[in-house]
């Protein structure tokens, strides 16, 4: 495989990644409309319209704030911190940028209801699409492995067998994916618990996965991903040390359509 992957459209080559980007975006907000109208809504419409757009704008934010974090002395030497800061983004800054987004107007709304379970398996499809284009860019997308020698190490472009960290995020989320399916069929949980669960496990997994990719060390050992996801787990802490409270088996009425 040449790295970065290609496709012709009428006869001009595309890159891959992006395709996926745009088409995860895609499949993922369609299965959402399906899952809301095949499942209802517990969230009054007005309610679910705002909390949708907060939850966009609150990601794109989040995304590049991080992407920029990511490397600070890169972006105060770039030649256009604008476009330094416009062209680097990241998952995680989207998830927990999305998360904030959707909190404040939820208090803004005096909305008290949890909102995220409904976007766990779009964001799992959008996010699965995603990284299969940004392993399609090899080198090129700054999400690869550091050098391995294991013998599913993959030369992604620079001639260096390396850890195919976007492979390994793939298979995560697939598994994450069947996991969270099986947990809903068979366990009453409580409101919000299934995203609650999505974030804590993609946050644990990318503080680990993060090791063994090229990052700038802030803190002891950490980058600013890492120091993002262990924000983030924080928040969340009172479910590490209370985890019935994700199964209270208390249910509401949903809202049609």
């Amino acid at each position: 495989m040449h790295f970065p992957v290609t496709i012709s459209v009428a006869g001009t080559p595309v890159l891959l990644h992006g395709i996926c980007e745009f088409l995860g975006i895609f499949l993922a907000f369609r299965y959402y409309l399906w899952l809301k109208k095949k499942t209802g809504d517990f969230i009054a419409p007005a309610h679910r319209i705002t909390i949708v757009i907060a939850a966009t704008f609150g990601a794109v934010l989040g995304a590049r704030l991080l992407g920029t974090a990511e490397n600070i002395p890169a972006w105060m030497h770039a030649s256009s911190q604008w476009n330094y800061f416009y062209g680097n983004k990241t998952l995680v800054g989207g998830l927990l940028g999305g998360l904030a987004g959707v909190e404040l107007v939820k208090r803004m709304m005096g909305e008290r209801r949890s909102s995220g379970d409904l976007f766990v398996f779009p964001l799992l499809l959008g996010m699965i699409v995603g990284r299969i284009g940004c392993f399609s860019a090899g080198v090129y997308e700054e999400v690869y492995g550091y050098p391995s020698s294991m013998p599913w190490a993959i030369d992604l472009g620079d001639g260096i067998p390396r850890h195919p960290a976007t492979l390994y995020e793939i298979v995560f989320l697939l598994l994450l994916w069947i996991f969270l399916f099986q947990l809903d069929k068979k366990k009453t949980l409580a409101e919000g618990a299934l995203f609650k669960l999505f974030l804590i496990s993609y946050l644990i997994f990318r503080l680990l996965l993060d090791f063994i990719k090229p990052h700038v060390v802030y803190v002891g050992p950490f980058g600013a991903i890492q120091l993002a996801c262990m924000g983030g787990l924080l928040y969340y802490f009172r479910y590490f040390v209370r985890p019935r409270l994700l199964f209270n088996p208390k249910r509401f009425p949903h809202y049609a359509g």
